[in-house]
């Protein structure tokens, strides 16, 4: 035994568990929490130019907003521009959702005029960025300027000096409206819009000035910061917003990080006990792969939200998988007769081409979807792309690495069992014995079978095109959308107390709002979500905000929706699924074929319909996760179909010197899927496992998620076996049949291996 090897092996797992233990407070630390997990903030905006103005560059308008979050203190705000009019502004940890929309949207157009509203001077007259807080002698807060053109600010003075009692006014404007505004309307208002009303009684010849009113010191830096922030050069509409409370977001993260932590637990335990060995190295490479993806996020700047880290479990089941496809070829050679060197570089050659192939479909579709998805989607969709290279470059490589050593060692040249395999199943060559266990699934007729799986697939998606109809008569919606694809207003209430249902359905009764729908959610029941149909004008969701906090002592976030937004990713849903299955479609054709490429498309179709059926059935709510769901469906399914169609091929390929017809493809159909069935059930099952410790364990914020994620996992697993593999059959069967290639003979006769003991362990 070369115990070099063995050390080899013990030294790599020590240091990647002393490298976890030592990094993870820092990577902990710097973790970015999103919108749903620290509470915050986000705006889009419908950018447009100003009267008699062309259309700045969006970079421009960009930094000008990024100026404007300045002012509100906040860490890392993300501020993205879309097409060619639009800015999303993402505020974390923002608690505040009035002043943000104030400060960023306001144009902080600083212009001085007098008492009939006609313009003396605006901001040129002043020094950039030279604002500031100051004291008056009575210690009131107001703001210092710096002159930039003294010579103009003394001849504009002491022109309104010279105006009688009451004319002799400068009034100080933020962001005039000439079409609504006016000195005569807000002069004795409680709360002008106009900042200031200053007496000149002379010309003021100085290289300062002061603006004074009744200034709290907070609003008299705010009103500094946005004078210095510049003039924003165009007129920003809010089209959708959306805000989260912290303590909800808080306890969302707590519970799905148990959840998934859980679920990961219980994967490593799986393939412990059903690998051996195999499944110790298949937990050491989760825990470094967990531990990567995190810090590989963090260098990103990459941002958690909730259908982040469920893409982050889902993309460890997709990982367990890899190692599942290299165990069962290893397995698989062990079963032929083959020693323990000859059956893991076998096992590990043979399954890194499939491993390979699934991973750059999965790749593909999340490419899609971060490039045309938004919000939660993108969050999913960058998860997903990290999970998959991480697979790639760490999952395969250390996992075959540990492994080689211990096999180069020789201290497992005896111990086949630590495989996970009978040693009364595997044949002695030495005496001339033929391959005899084939699995649990030889004989099963996988092509008779496909009827009943098919059957019920049929009937889930009659009922479900059934129900569409009767909600679409009464008028409920075909499907149950969510706020995201249609237009209206999603209120959130909390409380330091239950909060009661029909008790808060009825006190908005009262205020003339008709919920649509009212979840309850949080600890101990603290947290509302109410959904409205319709859009709420600003000034009755003043007053609905208002009576709510008196009720429940919280502020009260809302978040509208538009119709113009709702259409857009209705068509973008759409556009997504199109291009992730073209994107896969081409993939498969040029690794593949044709064929094979339809078969797997037609399979995703399906499952993409059996959740919508479901959707459908149960009125789950319909939204943007859920067309995460779909993509990540479309990824995760075609993996099952691409380790069939490996394993279809490699059947076609030994039978290329046979004639090939209806009788043979049936064959070679069932041969290859008696050969995958274990390894797509286990494969499903680990997927599956912690996407259900999210059901039962995560937060209710994802729960639709979940639910839709696992039946998807599932119509996947079933179509790979039971539609992708069928459909290619019936496509072979129906075309002529080939004719046996002819045989070149071999130069040299190629032997089986032998196992004879003594020999076969250097």
């Amino acid at each position: 035994m070369k115990k070099s090897r063995f050390i080899v092996f013990g030294i790599t797992v020590v240091t990647i568990f002393a490298i976890i233990a030592a990094s993870f407070g820092s990577v902990k630390d710097g973790m970015k929490m999103g919108l749903d997990l620290q509470g915050g903030f986000e705006i889009l905006y419908e950018v447009s130019p100003l009267e008699g103005k062309d259309m700045p560059d969006m970079s421009a308008v960009a930094e000008s907003v990024n100026k404007r979050v300045d002012v509100l203190g906040v860490n890392e705000p993300e501020i993205t521009v879309e097409g060619n009019n639009r800015i999303r502004v993402q505020l974390a940890g923002v608690k505040n959702a009035d002043q943000a929309r104030r400060v960023i949207s306001s144009t902080a157009n600083l212009t001085f005029r007098d008492v009939n509203d006609n313009l003396l001077m605006d901001a040129s007259v002043l020094k950039e960025g030279s604002a500031s807080v100051g004291y008056d002698e009575y210690g009131n807060p107001l703001v210092n300027l710096k002159l930039a053109d003294q010579k103009k600010f003394y001849e504009v003075t002491k022109e309104v000096a010279s105006k009688s009692e009451g004319e002799n006014l400068m009034v100080a404007w933020l962001d005039f409206d000439e079409k609504t505004d006016s000195y005569a309307k807000e002069a004795n208002a409680e709360n002008p819009k106009f900042i200031s009303a200053a007496r000149v009684q002379e010309g003021i010849n100085s290289t300062s000035a002061q603006i004074s009113g009744n200034f709290t010191k907070e609003e008299a830096k705010e009103l500094s910061d946005l004078i210095n922030s510049g003039s924003l050069p165009v007129k920003m509409t809010e089209i959708y917003s959306d805000s989260v409370t912290a303590d909800y977001g808080t306890d969302a993260f707590s519970v799905t990080m148990f959840a998934g932590a859980v679920g990961i637990g219980l994967i490593m335990l799986f393939m412990i006990l059903y690998y051996r060995l195999l499944g110790v190295i298949s937990a050491v490479t989760i825990a470094a792969y967990v531990f990567v993806v995190f810090v590989l996020y963090n260098l990103m700047g990459a941002v958690f939200t909730l259908s982040g880290i469920a893409a982050l479990v889902l993309g460890v089941g997709m990982a367990v998988d890899s190692n599942i496809l290299t165990f069962e070829r290893i397995r698989d050679a062990l079963y032929s007769g083959r020693s323990v060197r000859t059956a893991f570089y076998e096992g590990s050659s043979k399954s890194f081409i499939t491993i390979f192939d699934a991973q750059v479909t999965t790749f593909i579709s999340a490419l899609i979807l971060f490039e045309f998805g938004k919000g939660s989607v993108k969050g999913f969709a960058t998860m997903l792309m990290v999970s998959t290279i991480t697979t790639l470059l760490l999952i395969v490589f250390i996992a075959k690495f540990l492994l080689k050593q211990l096999v180069e060692s020789g201290w497992l040249d005896d111990k086949r069992s630590w495989f996970g395999v009978k040693e009364s199943n595997i044949p002695d060559v030495s005496k001339g014995q033929e391959r005899f266990y084939f699995g649990r699934f030889k004989g099963f007729d996988f092509v008779g079978k496909a009827k009943y799986f098919i059957f019920t697939s049929l009937a889930v998606l009659v009922i479900g095109a059934g129900c569409m109809t009767f909600n679409g008569v009464k008028g409920n919606g075909i499907f149950n959308f969510g706020i995201d694809f249609t237009s209206g207003t999603k209120i959130t209430v909390q409380s330091d107390t239950p909060i009661d249902k029909s008790t808060l359905n009825n006190q908005l009764k009262d205020l003339g709002i008709q919920a649509n729908s009212i979840k309850i959610n949080g600890e101990n029941n603290q947290n509302a979500t109410v959904f409205v149909k319709d859009a709420i004008k600003t000034e009755k969701m003043d007053t609905v905000k208002a009576e709510l906090k008196k009720t429940y002592k919280h502020d009260v976030n809302e978040n509208t929706v538009t119709p113009v937004i709702g259409k857009e990713l209705v068509q973008n849903a759409v556009l997504i699924s199109i291009l992730a299955w073209i994107g896969v479609m081409i993939y498969i054709s040029v690794r593949f074929k044709w064929d094979y490429a339809l078969s797997g498309i037609v399979a995703l179709v399906h499952d993409v319909f059996i959740i919508l059926a479901f959707c459908a059935i149960f009125r789950l709510e319909v939204n943007t996760e859920i067309i995460a769901v779909m993509l990540a469906i479309i990824g995760y399914s075609i993996n099952n179909s691409i380790v069939v169609f490996d394993r279809i091929r490699d059947q076609v390929k030994e039978r290329r010197h046979e004639t090939l017809n209806a009788v043979t493809y049936r064959e070679i159909v069932n041969v290859a899927l008696q050969n995958t069935a274990t390894r797509s059930i286990l494969s499903t099952f680990t997927t599956v496992l912690p996407v259900i410790c999210l059901l039962g364990f995560g937060s209710n914020a994802i729960f639709t998620f979940c639910l839709a994620l696992c039946i998807g996992l599932l119509a996947g697993a079933g179509s790979s076996l039971f539609i992708a593999a069928q459909l290619w059959y019936q496509i072979r069967v129906h075309e002529k049949p080939k004719k046996a290639k002819k045989h070149k003979p071999r130069k040299k006769e190629e032997k089986e291996e032998m196992i004879v003991p003594g020999l076969n362990d250097f």
